[in-house]
């Protein structure tokens, strides 16, 4: 809502300063310069990067326009790990093996479907649970272990990001190559009336306009949320892996789970209350019916 509101923002007062000014709204409109900027920017992206961190970019550019993590995600997250955690207590972590195995099928995971909306966190537990059945590894190592998945996964998700801050760097310096292409017209109609080469002059400025209006106004903003959007998704990942290192060690369910709160950014992280809260509503039966399946 508030990249809507910051775009709103953005265009409402560019324009209307012009038009306040006394500038015509038509003379914004020149769709060639829209063709030329947006054409080489698409082009200089398709030629620089791989269609696997387009692939990726698209994805994330769907989260950014959804839901942002809050209070609640991390309350739905802590809620999860705990009843894990009860069933591990209970039954052991075999119990857990056709959980993680698929996980889109799992009684645990269907009733937290937040989490499962975020495929790199199912992902990163559900392998690190594999490594602990697996057996034969210390705690030290697992702990090693995860935070290299973490280090990888947050370094591959921000190519995207760091793509699209190049091509906003690019933007100004395309918007010149426009206005250059303008000013080449122009010279063909030197020997015209004042009023039209004024006319060509000003269509050809539009060019370096647009160039760093898209650049500095959006282009490089939407960088900066997609970075903090990988920043977000790296933070929930370690705090799967504080809660499942913990239970791992041995800790009891609400321990673990205490564990992964504390790793919480403090504006999103809810408080001891909410989060005891949040697990005492997982009955018995739940853990019960999680364990038989």
């Amino acid at each position: 809502m508030f990249m809507a509101i910051g775009a709103i923002v953005v265009l409402v007062t560019v324009v209307g300063g012009y038009l306040w000014e006394g500038g015509h709204l038509g003379a914004l409109y020149q769709p060639a310069e829209f063709v030329i900027i947006g054409g080489a920017a698409a082009g200089s992206v398709l030629i620089s990067t791989p269609s696997k961190i387009l692939a990726l970019g698209v994805q994330q550019f769907k989260r950014v326009f959804g839901s942002d993590y809050g209070k609640d995600q991390y309350l739905d997250l802590l809620s999860m790990m705990y009843q894990l955690f009860k069933v591990i207590q209970q039954s052991g972590i075999m119990s857990l093996e056709s959980h993680v195995e698929e996980p889109e099928k799992s009684s645990i995971f269907a009733k937290y479907p937040k989490f499962l909306s975020r495929p790199p966190a199912v992902a990163f537990l559900a392998d690190s649970v594999k490594v602990i059945m697996a057996g034969g590894i210390a705690p030290h190592d697992l702990e090693s272990l995860m935070d290299e998945d973490i280090e990888i996964f947050h370094e591959n998700a921000l190519k995207p990001t760091q793509a699209l801050a190049k091509v906003a760097d690019a933007l100004p310096g395309l918007g010149i190559v426009a206005a250059v292409l303008g000013v080449v017209i122009t010279m063909g109609y030197i020997d015209g009336p004042p009023a039209e080469i004024g006319e060509k002059v000003g269509a050809a400025l539009i060019g370096t306009f647009l160039g760093i209006l898209l650049s500095y106004g959006f282009a490089q903003p939407l960088a900066h949320k997609l970075e903090h959007e990988v920043e977000d998704e790296t933070r929930y990942l370690v705090c799967i892996k504080a809660g499942l290192y913990s239970a791992f060690r041995g800790f009891p369910p609400a321990i673990a789970v205490e564990f992964a709160r504390r790793v919480i950014p403090g504006d999103l992280r809810p408080t001891f209350d909410e989060t005891e809260q949040a697990c005492k509503g997982i009955t018995r039966a739940d853990t019960t019916e999680s364990v038989a399946a």
